[in-house]
């Protein structure tokens, strides 16, 4: 019988399963009687002999747990990928939207490259450091064939362990009818943009290119000198109502009017727009940086082959399409079809990502923990 934890979790094939994760995958009827049957010490035994059962025959065959995140993207990568993907493959797909990049990269790391998913979308800055802390799989042609598809400046900038699936940038949101449309990322520190703006914390790769992008437009760089933009930010941080990390949680505080500008991906931008809310973002004069998403395959993955697959497979010329028709965003792909509306506001060449500023990511995520504190110490005091 499988261990079971004081939390309820079961530890089967070296996988740390909730029973959350573990009724995902049981038809509707079998999972309201497993879920009635969790109240007693006795009955969970019972059903710790259950799950085993259930895993044992699931776990034969071909399965793959992907993480990623939830709300409107859960709901678009299910119908954009994971479905197809399922349909062509036989592979049965587990999803597991929970954590943001940086705390699926803090639990990879923790455990080795054994977190219990096989694939997990993150970014450039991930990828890189999980080659370095090797704990990320390389991948390569042979595997996965659609990687010489991707345009060379964005496959070199996420490494050998990363497989870019999508691209945004830092954009400037703003309620349109609230406020005129701005034109600079100085726009943030306008005197009836007092306390209106909502900022994301450091743990949000956000925070670091606005912190970049504020060093450029105040006389800095992108990395060796960037004290302009903490100085700039500790302004920038007096005008907010404070951070959150989740976009999920930030682009509520612009939906329901509380604050009147933030910057924002882009992509999820356009979803807002899209949703007809009186918003509408901006590429500011000053520039921006892009958002490099990967796709990652930990070392310890139990189900590689089938992760290679479905990288692969995110990677096709129709999935990419459907995925920027469905998440509008732009594509590591120069081949692909893509609506006039999108292409107008995405990056889908190399002539758009020649327009974008890309810092070395390499010496970024060097720097990142002593820009943290500085962060801490600079930045976040200033918040009302």
């Amino acid at each position: 019988m499988a261990p079971i934890d004081s939390c309820g979790a079961i530890i089967f094939d070296d996988h740390y399963w909730t029973l959350g994760r573990l009724l995902s995958t049981i038809p509707t009827a079998a999972t309201q009687k497993a879920r009635q049957a969790m109240g007693t010490t006795q009955s969970r035994i019972l059903l710790s002999a259950i799950m085993t059962a259930i895993l044992s025959t699931s776990l034969r065959a071909e399965t793959l747990v992907v993480n990623s995140y939830g709300g409107p993207y859960e709901e678009i990568i299910q119908k954009a990928i994971i479905e197809p993907f399922e349909a062509k493959s036989g592979i049965n797909v587990i999803y597991d939207p929970v954590g943001s990049a940086s705390q699926d990269y803090a639990k990879i790391k923790a455990t080795r490259g054994r977190p219990g998913f096989d694939v997990v979308v993150m970014t450039a800055s991930q990828s890189l450091q999980g080659c370095s802390d090797g704990v990320l799989d390389k991948l390569d042609v042979a595997t996965v064939p659609n990687l010489a598809k991707l345009m060379p400046r964005l496959a070199a900038a996420a490494g050998p362990c990363g497989a870019v699936h999508e691209v945004q940038y830092m954009s400037l949101l703003y309620r349109k009818d609230k406020i005129a449309t701005p034109s600079s990322w100085s726009a943030l520190l306008a005197p009836e943009l007092k306390d209106r703006i909502v900022l994301p914390t450091f743990q949000n790769i956000m925070a670091v290119y606005l912190v970049e992008m504020m060093s450029v437009i105040n006389g800095g760089d992108l990395v060796d000198n960037i004290d302009p933009g903490f100085k700039a930010m500790e302004a920038v941080a007096r005008q907010s109502i404070g951070f959150e990390q989740s976009s999920a949680i930030l682009e509520s505080y612009i939906k329901d009017g509380t604050v009147w500008a933030m910057p924002f991906w882009n992509g999820r931008a356009q979803l807002l727009v899209d949703a007809g809310l009186p918003v509408d973002y901006i590429r500011p004069k000053e520039g921006t940086i892009p958002l490099i998403a990967t796709l990652n395959v930990p070392v310890g993955a139990q189900n590689k082959q089938s992760a290679m697959k479905f990288i692969d497979f995110f990677l096709e010329k129709t999935s990419q399409e459907a995925w920027i028709g469905g998440y509008k965003v732009g594509s590591a792909r120069t081949d692909v079809e893509v609506p006039e509306a999108i292409r107008a506001r995405q990056i889908t060449s190399e002539a758009d990502l020649k327009t974008l500023l890309l810092p070395d990511l390499s010496l970024v995520a060097e720097r990142l923990p002593s820009w943290a504190e500085q962060w801490d110490r600079d930045v976040v005091p200033q918040a009302d």
